[in-house]
């Protein structure tokens, strides 16, 4: 086994606790728990797939920052412009499903971006991946 120096385990510890602390406010904030008395299962395939995004999402950026060369090395050209995309189209998502214009359609649209969640779970692994 290797030997890490201080800076260096401390660099894993800080990165896991942040990895707890985004995922920790993230599930107080959507309360999987608590969901929509007419539309539960759209519901929980909503916040389900979003947490599981947001997890394999922060577990890749931990991996990734704690390899050799860091996110630049491994999200280089436009993969990073990708990753970017990835990043950021479910938060949007998440956040804009209680805006008024949406509330007459939101079965389909919980439905519509659980599976753009899950298609950003499997490319964020793609990119980490290849």
């Amino acid at each position: 086994m290797e030997k890490y120096s201080f800076p260096e385990m401390f660099n894993y510890i800080i990165g896991g606790l942040f990895v707890l602390i985004v995922f920790s406010i993230a599930y107080a904030y959507l309360k999987p728990h608590r969901l929509h008395h007419s539309r539960p299962l759209s519901t929980l395939a909503l916040k389900g797939s979003y947490l599981v995004y947001l997890i394999v999402t922060l577990l890749v950026i931990y991996f990734a920052s704690l390899s050799g060369g860091g996110l630049s090395e491994v999200f280089d050209g436009p993969e990073f412009f990708v990753f970017l995309l990835v990043l950021f189209v479910p938060t949007v998502a998440i956040f804009s499903r209680k805006i008024t214009h949406f509330s007459t359609k939101r079965v389909w649209f919980n439905l519509i971006f659980a599976a753009v969640n899950i298609l950003m779970i499997l490319t964020v692994l793609l990119l980490y991946r290849f």
